[in-house]
């Protein structure tokens, strides 16, 4: 069996392009069709423009450049995403000997017409040179495959002739602009379409959005046949058996990486039957180790991959590569963290990494297209990436980085890794909400299969699962560290509060079926996590979600009561004896939460009843009056795993609007 290959089609829907109001929004629409492929652009990868005239406030006409502002995403990008660039100073700019890149970045945002636009892209000037009015630019598996094989030149000759201007690498900006004007009035010809630049990607031209669009897909298959009839298919992956028990290697791993980044970090693994078969490739020490398939990718995947679990000595080489590196730079350099972005192990697969969720999900689809490329290169002939010091150079470019720093200072809980339980609705998921607001990656369980969906992106896991189950539990807690690479906070939310009934009326039964929920589920989740909080990289946190009960029961809730009294207990335990491996465990006892699944609207008529009230008093029935919601838990829960709570421990803290029998 060999694997299929699949390539790129053109998705131009002329009902689409035809309901586009302007230039601008066509522009806009197929940039989408380029960004949305990934085998044509990544993440925040490529650009496009368009070049229009527009009428100034003096009533002039001037030809503007509307290009993709620096680090926005084709994938999804709107007209409010295009910078509006002069061309009268672009051409300018393009007409000088020398450029610095702080000065180019100066000079692009005073040429920009609008100053609430986004920055203007590094190829600006690139693509005002251009004498065509649409512009559009990928960084495509399949033409990067050609430029990084060591049979590169002779295979772009062969596959493109005079069709595409053959551009050798240099670094983006006014470097490359400088170079594409030498060298486009030389080899340009009639059959022109475009540019390959060496290493870094693919230009095309058109006058119309759709022929620029279409040259673009015509360009890349053509890479693709030629790829596909070198290559021919490759054996598909056998399944590799992964490690029985990784999920505390993962955890063990991460926290190594985390110390060495000196921050917390999400780590993603693969351990599919690709991913385990290029980790156990016998050459992987060596193509693993040439080099990003772009520099572009650099500042995502860092040069280089580590190989196995060894932080320590990655870490010092790559200390020793930025001070050999940063030897050649006129200006100071300060040097970025020195741990890996990517982990390749023959037992746990292809690891990615990154401060956040989203950043490791990046890396991990970055290098998941990395490994084709290298594959089809290695069959083509070898696989051959840049230099060091080319890498270096876009690694350290005060431009490449600013695409990272424009996100701004990480939330307070950026790469952490939380798991909550009953974090399908009431007070699990306002907790669950509340640390992703903050930054954390979670993990719900629950057994409405809801949970899958009560948050979009990457930091979200939704597991159904009944905590009564040891398998269950087991399968969801290795799924969630495959997915971020450990647990640093467990939130202990799920429970049921049965119907009311006196003590001499009690049914064992049902006593049973709450005690095996809202304490022996906990209890056994405490025991299974406890290895995972004890490495996390910023000290492992409980909180336990109790009940007013704990401190003034009422009557006929014994078995709600004692359920909660119990877990308090628990809790208690385990801070006393959690202290000493950097664990802190905390309870909440919130009271009279009426937006949880807990609290139906018969349950809460029949507890007013027992207390002489209304339906609204009872709501309202504390010290200070007012109606207490999950938000309001979530918020403690969140501040108990935050610093504010870094030296307490064993806290028990209502959160109920002051209730006259608890203080």
């Amino acid at each position: 069996m060999t694997t299929t290959r699949s390539g790129v089609t053109s998705s131009w829907q002329d009902e689409q392009a035809d309901s586009c109001l302007n230039e601008l929004e066509l522009r806009a629409y197929s940039s989408r069709l380029l960004g949305q492929d990934p085998h044509l652009v990544l993440h925040g990868g490529g650009n496009t423009s368009v070049k229009l005239t527009e009428t100034n406030i003096f009533g002039e006409a001037e030809a503007i450049l509307w290009v993709k502002g620096s680090g926005g995403d084709l994938g999804s990008i709107e007209p409010a995403g295009f910078a509006p660039v002069r061309m009268r100073q672009l051409r300018a700019l393009a007409e000088l000997t020398t450029l610095s890149d702080l000065d180019m970045a100066r000079e692009l945002r005073t040429g920009t017409i609008d100053p609430a636009a986004p920055a203007p892209s590094v190829e600006a000037i690139l693509h005002a040179i251009i004498p065509f009015k649409y512009v559009d630019h990928t960084h495509a598996d399949a033409v990067l495959t050609l430029t990084n094989s060591v049979k590169g030149a002779a295979l772009i000759q062969k596959v493109y002739g005079d069709r595409l201007v053959h551009v050798p690498y240099v670094m983006p900006g006014f470097k490359l602009a400088a170079l594409c004007a030498h060298l486009y009035p030389r080899q340009r010809g009639p059959q022109t379409i475009g540019m390959l630049l060496m290493n870094h990607g693919v230009f095309t031209w058109g006058e119309t959005a759709r022929e620029s669009y279409e040259r673009m897909i015509e360009v890349v298959s053509l890479a693709e046949a030629c790829i596909h009839q070198q290559v021919r298919g490759r054996p598909r992956p056998v399944s590799p058996v992964p490690s029985s028990s990784p999920y505390l290697e993962v955890a063990g791993l991460r926290r190594e990486v985390s110390e060495a980044a000196g921050a917390a970090m999400i780590l993603q693994v693969d351990d599919g039957p690709s991913a385990l078969s290029f980790a156990q490739r016998a050459d992987v020490s060596a193509i693993s180790q040439q080099g990003p398939a772009t520099p572009d990718h650099v500042i995502r995947t860092k040069r280089l991959p580590l190989l196995g679990r060894d932080v320590a000595t990655y870490t010092g080489e790559y200390e020793r590569y930025f001070a050999e590196q940063a030897s050649r730079s006129e200006r100071r350099l300060h040097a970025l963290d020195p741990a890996p972005r990517v982990i390749i192990d023959p037992q746990l697969g292809v690891i990615a990494a990154g401060r956040s969720a989203v950043d490791a999900c990046i890396a991990a689809d970055i290098y998941r297209h990395t490994i084709e490329i290298i594959l089809d290169a290695t069959d083509l002939g070898g696989y051959r990436a840049l230099p060091a010091e080319d890498i270096f150079d876009v690694e350290y470019w005060d431009l490449e980085q600013a695409k990272l720093t424009r996100k701004g200072s990480p939330a307070p809980l950026t790469g952490e890794v939380a798991l909550v339980t009953g974090a399908a609705g009431g007070i699990g998921r306002a907790c669950a909400e509340a640390l992703l607001r903050k930054g954390a990656a979670v993990v719900g369980l629950d057994l409405n299969p809801a949970v899958a969906e009560v948050a979009p992106g990457p930091a979200w896991y939704g597991a159904r699962c009944d905590v009564t189950d040891p398998e269950q539990v087991t399968a969801a807690i290795e799924a969630g560290v495959k997915r971020f690479g450990g647990i640093d906070i467990a939130v202990l939310n799920s429970g049921v509060f049965p119907p009311s009934q006196r003590l001499d009326a009690l049914e064992m039964g049902a006593w049973r079926a709450v005690m095996a929920v809202n304490v022996e589920a906990s209890v056994a989740l405490l025991r299974q996590l406890h290895p995972l909080l004890r490495l996390a990289p910023g000290g492992g946190r409980v909180v336990v979600i109790g009940s007013k009960n704990v401190p003034a029961p009422g009557p006929g809730a014994a078995t709600y009561s004692a359920s909660k009294a119990a877990l308090t207990q628990v809790a208690r335990v385990a801070a006393l004896e959690w202290g000493a491996d950097g664990i802190r465990v905390n309870v909440i006892h919130p009271n009279a939460v009426f937006d949880t699944g807990l609290w139906t609207a018969e349950i809460i008529e029949a507890r007013a009843r027992q207390y002489g009230l209304s339906v609204a008093e009872y709501r309202a029935n504390n010290v200070m009056r007012l109606e207490v919601r999950s938000q309001d838990v979530a918020q403690m829960c969140v501040a108990m795993c935050g610093p504010a709570f870094a030296s307490t421990t064993g806290a028990q803290v209502p959160v109920d609007g002051g209730n006259d029998r608890v203080i």
